[in-house]
């Protein structure tokens, strides 16, 4: 009698039917998740008996830096580029009132430190209202 030996039986692991289970669990728990905004501020903003729309508008005072960091206040070219000289033309505009809103045009060109020279003079004397204006250019698309 002679005996054979068996073939063995590879066992095989298939492993599609995990990778299927763990992809829908992972596209579930992706879907079902509740993602917070722990950046965000929640502050409840004070009323006002007024109508915005009737409240007067005051002159504004616009601010522009040239290219070369120059500055000018309400068209008029200042002497030098100095914060001392740019706040003392900003007071001669507004005077003591400090409610009026203050629009700051920029050249492209202008550098960013005189930009935010700007910016941080207007708002260390007192100014709230400081803008920023832009040209849209829809046709650069």
């Amino acid at each position: 009698m002679k005996l054979r030996s068996r073939p063995k039986d590879e066992s095989e692991l298939n492993l599609i039917p995990l990778i299927d289970i763990f992809m829908l669990l992972l596209v579930f728990f992706m879907l079902t998740t509740t993602f917070l905004d722990e950046a965000r501020i929640k502050i409840r903003l004070p009323e006002a008996s007024v109508d915005p729309s009737k409240v007067e508008q005051r002159d504004a005072i616009e601010v522009t830096v040239t290219a070369e960091g120059g500055y000018r206040v309400n068209g008029q070219a200042l002497i030098n580029s100095s914060t001392a000289t740019l706040t003392n033309a900003i007071l001669k505009v507004a005077g003591d009132s400090r409610a009026a809103p203050v629009t700051i045009r920029a050249d492209a060109r202008a550098t960013h430190q005189s930009v935010v020279t700007a910016m941080d003079t207007i708002g260390r004397m007192g100014f709230r209202a400081i803008n920023i204006a832009t040209v849209n250019n829809l046709s650069a698309k």
